[in-house]
């Protein structure tokens, strides 16, 4: 495509074509080995990634611990021993192509992950000279330039706002201003996944990415960053001949692209193929922006039955009080047992129409509301909630804290679920409609893109080839 050439990004020549990261599993060595070889910056994901034993064979990641502390260490070694393997073997893939300089490995991780920081470092130390960079948002990472420059890496911070590039630069990152790699835009309304939707921001109201990023690039030139650190937008991105406004954009700086769904769906992406074949069934309005990740942050995923089980939960849901006191002077007398909750009229009649239905154990919430469940649905979320294993600095699913008391000092939120075991269930073979299937806005167009017709699947290689085309 004209106007797009190979770039020089965290210190080598790359095509400006990124991998976005998908933890977890669902980016591994195949496919980030493949699109580092073939130019570009292949993004492993160090959220819970895969080991393996001898054979090769996938090792589950079975916690035998009794407590969540102890479950919590069995988390943070898996995730290290599985980052370390898939960054080797992705680096033998792309061996040929890195040693010329050529293409670069970068690792994700997720700061609101449990352990983040002792992954990070666990991983780099054991990955010397084979990792250029370490993508990183879901938070504010203020110590991610500070562990990166230890390293002797670059660091890519994903961030949703020009706001929240200043106050990491302020703080932190100009201190080591000689490892930004480059800075990732990631539209919260685009992307797919976890995404930076700030309480002042609609979900409702999607902006035009164009504002957001030539704001960015105003607060970096502000800092003293230099034209040739590039922006990355992420989100939204399918077709490069969509974007030829913001490529060579004097406005804009360099700007590289990301990938994060497309990458899905080539030979070596590492999703079941049952997972790969729902993807090519998706329509516009099939991705849902929603709230009951148990992150607390908005995401992004297909509205299949999962999904619409977790909304409906939510709707059978009512305000109570522990007192008779304004409208709540109706007594539950359904799902409670004994316990003592006042209620507004219709409340009441909503509780026994549910409780009628077979929703008959109401659960509390954080916020003085009940939930109705059915006797199955609450063994499930009890037992999940029991499981815990701290894959999240906070979880309002669990309660669960990565600090000394873990625990979040709020009750466990029974409207959310545990985002590690649906995770790792899609990610190895479990159903696509009984998951979290994350994935971007744009992934109903599958389904439109003639390159996909018959069903054909890609190599990574050829999926690049196409990109650079522009289609």
């Amino acid at each position: 495509m004209h106007g797009l050439s190979s770039v020089l990004m965290g210190g080598r020549q790359v095509l400006p074509l990124v991998e976005g990261g998908k933890g977890v599993a669902a980016t591994n060595h195949l496919s980030s080995g493949a699109w580092a070889r073939s130019g570009g910056v292949g993004t492993i994901s160090a959220v819970n990634a895969d080991s393996y034993d001898a054979t090769g064979r996938i090792i589950p990641q079975v916690y035998q611990a009794l407590t969540r502390r102890e479950r919590h260490e069995e988390l943070v070694q898996y995730a290290i021993d599985g980052a370390v393997q898939q960054v080797q073997r992705a680096y033998e893939m792309a061996a040929s192509e890195l040693n010329r300089g050529i293409g670069a490995l970068n690792i994700n991780v997720l700061w609101e992950m449990g352990g983040a920081q002792r992954v990070l470092e666990g991983v780099l130390e054991r990955t010397k000279g084979m990792v250029n960079g370490v993508t990183c948002g879901a938070g504010m990472p203020y110590k991610l330039s500070e562990i990166a420059a230890h390293h002797g890496v670059h660091y890519y911070p994903i961030i949703s706002s020009a706001r929240a590039f200043r106050a990491l630069w302020k703080r932190a990152y100009s201190k080591a201003a000689e490892w930004l790699g480059a800075v990732v835009y990631e539209d919260p309304w685009l992307a797919g996944g976890h995404n930076g939707l700030s309480n002042a921001e609609d979900p409702r109201a999607p902006q035009d990415p164009y504002p957001r990023v030539r704001d960015l690039r105003a607060t970096m030139r502000d800092c003293g960053i230099s034209d040739e650190i590039p922006v990355i937008m992420a989100g939204g991105v399918w077709r490069l001949d969509e974007w030829t406004d913001w490529i060579d954009n004097p406005e804009l700086g360099k700007v590289v692209f990301q990938f994060g769904t497309r990458p899905l769906l080539t030979q070596e992406s590492p999703i079941p193929d049952g997972w790969k074949a729902r993807l090519m069934t998706l329509k516009p309005g099939d991705i849902s922006l929603h709230k009951f990740s148990p992150t607390g942050f908005y995401s992004s995923a297909v509205r299949n039955p999962f999904l619409r089980m977790l909304e409906a939960r939510s709707e059978r849901q009512i305000a109570f009080s522990a007192t008779a006191t304004g409208d709540h002077q109706f007594l539950l007398d359904v799902g409670v047992g004994r316990k003592k909750y006042w209620v507004t009229r219709d409340d009441l009649l909503h509780a026994r129409e549910w409780y009628g239905h077979g929703y008959v154990d109401a659960l509390k919430t954080p916020d003085n509301t009940l939930v109705f469940v059915g006797t199955a649905e609450r063994d499930v979320i009890r037992k999940d909630q029991a499981d815990c294993m701290g894959c999240l600095s906070h979880c309002g699913f669990s309660a669960w804290a990565d600090t000394d008391t873990n625990s979040t000092g709020r009750l466990a939120d029974p409207r959310s679920f545990c985002i590690q075991k649906t995770l790792q269930d899609i990610a190895h073979g479990g159903d696509t409609e009984e998951n979290l299937m994350f994935g971007g806005h744009s992934a109903f167009r599958f389904a439109q893109d003639p390159f996909y017709s018959n069903g054909f699947v890609p190599t990574v290689g050829q999926l690049v080839d196409r990109i650079m085309t522009g289609a």
